[in-house]
């Protein structure tokens, strides 16, 4: 039961926050994502991938209907968006001595690991 309980808090905590810089591209747009895309010989509609990494799966997520998937989409999501914007701080520590890609890291590894634990017994379904 706790095991469950845990894969809950851990499956709410990562949809959530995921979410909410989801719902700040849908509020605001996704023009620099565009910009950043483009600047590396990519399509411009490219840039809009992002609402499926940071809004339908998160809340995939939370729901844990097909989270697995979704963790997965989430985790590739930050593969992305660290080569896109992240990549020279792949190595470097913040002022405060964290690693400067914390949040990216978070979301990248939190998303596998929910894509390999599935998503326990408090969800839609446990694929």
């Amino acid at each position: 039961m706790s095991d469950d309980i845990g894969k809950l808090v851990l499956r709410l905590t990562l949809g959530i926050l995921m979410l909410l810089h989801g719902i700040a591209k849908l509020r605001y747009g996704v023009g620099g994502i565009e910009n950043m895309v483009v600047s590396q010989g990519l399509p411009a509609f490219f840039a809009y991938g992002v609402f499926v990494g940071e809004v339908i799966a998160p809340l995939l997520v939370i729901a844990g209907f097909y989270a697995r998937i979704g963790g997965l989409v989430m985790a590739f999501n930050m593969v992305v968006a660290i080569a896109l914007a992240h990549s020279s701080q792949l190595f470097s520590l913040s002022k405060t001595g964290g690693w400067e890609l914390e949040l990216q890291g978070f979301f990248l590894l939190t998303g596998l690991v929910v894509a390999l634990i599935g998503p326990g017994k408090f969800a839609i379904n446990r694929h």
